[in-house]
């Protein structure tokens, strides 16, 4: 029943921004948690951020802390990564998930920083 739709994605200069939204359908976001994992082609996948929807409380990467911000929208059931000072390893797929009674995540969405 849970859904997710990510968007945003786009090639970007270092040291650029961009914005990622994920539309979630289907549940609540002050209720359960959400949050943003990456992954690239023959790489590890990295937890980007989590927020835990009871609480609010955020957590982020080692990799992406002071760099990217995890938000939500609660009236438009919207949660947002907003990142800053993109560097080439930032470079990934990135997708939004959810978790709920189980673990759902979108489609996806290509980030790619390089000059």
């Amino acid at each position: 029943q849970v859904q997710l739709v990510e968007s945003g994605g786009a090639l970007v200069q270092p040291g650029g921004s961009l914005r990622l939204s994920c539309v979630v359908s289907g549940v609540s976001l002050d209720r359960y948690d959400f949050g943003w994992f990456r992954q690239a082609p023959g790489r590890q996948r990295q937890g980007v951020a989590c927020l835990t929807g009871r609480t609010g409380k955020i957590y982020y990467g080692d990799s992406v802390r002071g760099r990217f911000t995890f938000s939500r929208d609660n009236a438009k059931n919207t949660i947002y990564l907003q990142m800053n000072s993109l560097k080439p390893e930032d470079t990934s797929i990135y997708y939004c998930y959810a978790v709920t009674t189980d673990l759902t995540w979108g489609q996806g969405i290509q980030v790619t920083v390089s000059s």
